[in-house]
């Protein structure tokens, strides 16, 4: 079939739509050009959740991110996945519809986290099968997160970034690149994380997540239940003089605070993703 069109770049800042500010984005005018939303969250026929996601449609363009796609997984994708993933597609037209370069499920297995892969020609296969049969369903190209990872495979063929290259050129697909989980990955791995940043190709970045992490036993993890650190920001500012202006948006899914928090690190990311892009 022919080639899908690459995902628009959109260069606005926005924030993860949460429960604890549901009222704000339905009730006030919350100042951010896109909201992001856990798509398994509002893939459902009806009900309360998809009501207020198209009510906050009406104000915002939205960005759908799946966590359990598992696009890695060996045994292909699951259709009733990808039939319930299209109709919340065609419900509310998205900006972006984004998943993670990983796999959480194989067989009757599920282990609800994101697992990293093997950087190798056979994962590569695998990969850019699944997503080829995903976009054809959707009749869309789809952005790919980098993960965090706290473990390596032995026998890699390539780097993470050379593997997301070959990825892109492949499937047609575009970068969704969380910055967190670059610092959180390059901490745990021993690499240097400008290094991955030189090394993504950068003209398919679409997206940019900014987050924060915490100190596990002798690794980081990203956890999501802190403000941006001043690691990351540093990361973010190298990330958007290779990038250029692309959508960024905060995420924040644990010990949330309240928005008036939220939009004052967004401003700060719109200070300074104006400033490198200038």
């Amino acid at each position: 079939m022919p080639a899908l069109p690459s995902p628009p770049t959109f260069a606005g800042f926005g924030l993860g739509l949460r429960r604890e500010h549901y009222r704000d984005f339905l009730e006030t005018h919350v100042p951010v050009d896109f909201v992001e939303v856990i798509s398994e969250n509002f893939m459902v026929a009806g009900g309360q959740p998809l009501d207020i996601l198209r009510r906050v449609r009406e104000r915002h363009p939205v960005a759908l991110h799946g966590v359990s796609m598992s696009i890695g997984s060996a045994d292909g994708l699951r259709r009733d996945y990808l039939v319930r993933l299209k109709a919340l597609v065609a419900a509310v037209d998205p900006l972006y519809v984004s998943d993670h370069l990983s796999w959480s499920r194989i067989g009757r297995f599920n282990s609800h986290d994101l697992l990293p892969l093997p950087y190798t020609e056979e994962a590569l296969d695998v990969v850019c099968t699944n997503i080829d049969r995903a976009q054809d369903a959707l009749g869309r190209a789809m952005l790919f997160e980098n993960p965090s990872s706290y473990l390596a495979f032995a026998g890699a063929a390539m780097t993470e970034w050379d593997f997301l290259a070959r990825m892109c050129e492949r499937t047609g697909c575009g970068l969704l690149l969380d910055v967190n989980n670059v610092f959180v990955s390059a901490a745990n791995h021993g690499f240097d994380p400008f290094a991955f940043l030189d090394g993504i190709p950068a003209r398919h970045v679409r997206q940019i997540h900014l987050a924060g992490h915490s100190q596990g036993d002798g690794l980081l993890i990203d956890t999501h239940d802190q403000p941006v650190p001043d690691g990351v920001w540093s990361l973010y500012a190298h990330a958007i003089t290779r990038c250029g202006p692309v959508a960024t948006m905060i995420e924040r899914d644990a010990d949330i605070p309240p928005l008036s928090e939220l939009l004052a690190e967004l401003a700060l990311a719109r200070r300074l993703g104006l400033k490198e892009a200038a």
